[in-house]
């Protein structure tokens, strides 16, 4: 036998969930084959007569499917953290099976860690394949509604902080399932926290660096201050002085955007963003502190099966 074999608690756990850890690889080449015919029938659509171009059904499909899979992989960390926290964990807790490894010269920390090893590989390895399939996909309908870079759907699924949560959801999952002891108890507990997790970090994601600020006179296009790939983050007007105002400030008194009676000062527009340069550094910075999350929930994972033991 290689070393490269899964031995004693390892094999278990890979046992016990074969068929759940089957569910995955069907998914991503099932995705793979999808995207792969959506952008091949895209592409290889010919004109009509005298050269008209015919309705690219492949192309409405292929977003549609982006549409639909960047919202669904939002759920991913949670049908992990579910996962784990209930037939990986609470179940055999419950019923007291965990016990009989312990029967194996297995102690309580190996026994756990069978358990995150096995998950966090699976978790790791999946959502890399699934954000590889879901860019391969979406760099053909980038931009697009529901589409554009950093819409939570798209951001979250084309990225590393798929796999950043999806660890998450490992280290949560084993944590509250220790804590809890109920299969499904524990799923929804866990689904809820790392859901809540998602949603907190998230509306904290564009501050994490600097937006860049850019201002121009009253009458040009704001659309022009910034680059069109850009996520605007806040627009309004400027006075002299450099006090800022709504953006509508002067509508409400002209009823014309453009036009700002004299004693309101107004000299032009600013236009806060971030660009897409920025998407990058912001999903390694979001990566790092949800990672730094999970192990603190993986510390807290371990003092319990010690305390237990104990």
């Amino acid at each position: 036998m290689n070393g490269l074999t899964l031995k004693g608690p390892y094999w278990v756990a890979a046992r016990q969930h074969r068929r759940a850890l089957w569910v995955l690889p069907a998914v991503v080449a099932t995705g793979l084959v999808a995207v792969i015919a959506l952008r091949s029938w895209g592409a290889g659509l010919s004109s009509g007569r005298l050269g008209a171009p015919l309705p690219n059904h492949g192309h409405e499909l292929l977003y549609f499917l982006m549409e639909y899979a960047g919202t669904g992989l939002l759920f991913l960390p949670l049908l992990v953290g579910a996962f784990v926290a209930g037939p990986m964990t609470a179940r055999e807790l419950e019923s007291g099976t965990w016990r009989l490894a312990l029967t194996q010269s297995t102690t309580p920390r190996t026994w756990l860690g069978s358990k995150v090893l096995v998950a966090a590989v699976v978790s790791v390895l999946g959502s890399a394949a699934v954000a590889g399939v879901y860019r391969l996909g979406w760099v053909k309908v980038p931009g697009t509604y529901q589409l554009f870079w950093a819409d939570p759907g798209t951001y979250v699924a084309a990225g590393p902080v798929l796999a950043a949560y999806c660890l998450l959801g490992v280290a949560l999952g084993v944590t509250v399932g220790q804590l809890v002891r109920r299969t499904l108890v524990s799923m929804a507990l866990t689904g809820v926290l790392t859901g809540l997790v998602l949603l907190g970090v998230g509306a904290l994601r564009w501050s994490f660096l600097p937006m860049e600020t850019r201002t121009m006179p009253l009458k040009g296009n704001l659309m022009d201050a910034m680059p069109t790939s850009a996520l605007m983050m806040d627009t309004g007007l400027l006075t002299s002085t450099g006090e800022r105002l709504p953006e509508y400030a002067c509508f409400e008194r002209t009823q014309n955007l453009r036009v700002c009676p004299a004693d309101m000062d107004v000299t032009g527009w600013y236009v806060e963003f971030h660009p897409v340069s920025h998407y990058w550094p912001t999903q390694l910075i979001e990566s790092s502190l949800v990672l730094a999350l999970a192990g603190v929930a993986l510390y807290a994972a371990f003092r319990l099966v010690g305390a237990r033991r104990a």
